[in-house]
């Protein structure tokens, strides 16, 4: 009885010493490396452990240039095992994989948002106006800029510089990165103008001619061109040109003029008003004008020159003055206060006895 005991207790010690010896073998075993089919990398370099699984040590060991930002390229399977071989890395499994792409991970900062954020930088610089009316013209044209993806700041104008004279700017940002290395500085020079909306003549416009909506279009074009006085198109549209205008020029307020509603050597109708009475006649201008302007008028039946306001077209008012009337002798009294009192009338006293008549 006592040896069957003693060998079951061997036999179960020798079991769970076998399982033990088990686990840790399983414990000491290396996963075999395996082959990635496309892998992404943020920086210049291509390590072990970009490509393959289970690198171990070997991981960060550089094996390849990436491609460029932004960019993929392809790695053949051959000459990738190659390379992990000289590095000591062996019996990889391909999984059959032919070959691997790479691509390089990159911020692209596209062209139009290095303008807008030049134009803020520049806002208010040196006499220019907002950001939004500036034209800029680089001296090379930045495109879509590429940056490596660990750049993730935004864009800080650290130096910022414009010359009024010459219309020359020269911007720097500086871009942070989360790595904590030294950050990115982008640099930018060209020409900014500050740029007004116009209204630009469409075609040639004659002396006195009216401006119809088709022969004006609207135009950003320099401030300096233009002037402070710029005309816009609701203010041009149906004013009167004061001199001969050519195509593709930009209108002035000084430009422009009211519509003339009555024109020189015109048959025109001259108005007569006072209360109570309107009167028209026929008559001639002698000169232009728009609503509002004095004239010279030839009365056609008096033949006598008036002056009067144009108050339409063809249309001429003339406003007669009512003389006012004369003060009464009973205003002018009471003016002067209390009436006075009347002086005294002598009146002669007769006797009662009569003279004789004479014979």
């Amino acid at each position: 009885m006592f040896a069957r005991t003693l060998l079951l207790a061997t036999a179960l010690l020798s079991a769970s010493a076998a399982a033990c010896f088990a686990q840790t073998q399983n414990r000491d075993v290396i996963a075999a490396p395996v082959l990635r089919a496309s892998v992404s990398v943020s920086g210049d370099l291509v390590r072990i452990g970009d490509i393959i699984d289970n690198a171990g040590s070997a991981a960060q060991i550089a094996i390849y240039r990436a491609p460029d930002l932004g960019t993929t390229g392809s790695l053949p399977v051959a000459h990738v095992l190659n390379a992990l071989r000289s590095h000591q890395v062996i019996g990889v499994d391909t999984r059959d994989i032919k070959e691997i792409t790479v691509t390089r991970l990159a911020r692209t900062i596209e062209g139009k948002d290095i303008e807008q954020q030049v134009a803020r930088a520049l806002e208010r610089k040196n006499g220019l106006g907002e950001a939004a009316n500036l034209s800029l013209t680089f001296d090379r044209d930045p495109g879509d800029v590429r940056l490596d993806a660990s750049n993730t700041g935004g864009m800080q104008s650290t130096i910022v510089r414009y010359e009024p004279r010459n219309t020359r700017f020269d911007v720097t940002f500086e871009i942070l990165n989360e790595n904590g290395t030294a950050s990115t500085k982008l640099r930018f020079t060209g020409t900014a103008i500050e740029t007004i909306e116009a209204a630009v003549l469409a075609r040639n416009v004659e002396r006195n001619e009216v401006l119809k909506s088709s022969d004006v279009v609207v135009e950003r074009r320099p401030k300096a061109e233009v002037g402070a006085d710029a005309a816009g198109r609701d203010r041009a549209v149906g004013m009167q040109a004061r001199r001969q205008l050519r195509a593709g020029q930009a209108l002035r307020v000084a430009d422009l003029a009211k519509p003339d509603l009555v024109q020189r050597d015109q048959n025109v109708t001259l108005i007569y008003e006072t209360p109570g009475l309107y009167l028209t006649v026929r008559g001639k201008a002698l000169e232009g004008g728009t609503e509002g302007d004095v004239v010279n008028v030839m009365n056609l039946q008096s033949k006598r020159t008036v002056s009067g306001v144009v108050s339409g077209r063809g249309q001429v008012s003339i406003t007669v003055a009512t003389p006012r009337p004369a003060p009464s002798a009973l205003d002018n009294t009471s003016s002067l206060g209390a009436p006075e009192q009347a002086a005294p009338v002598a009146v002669a006293k007769l006797s009662s006895s009569v003279a004789p008549k004479a014979e």
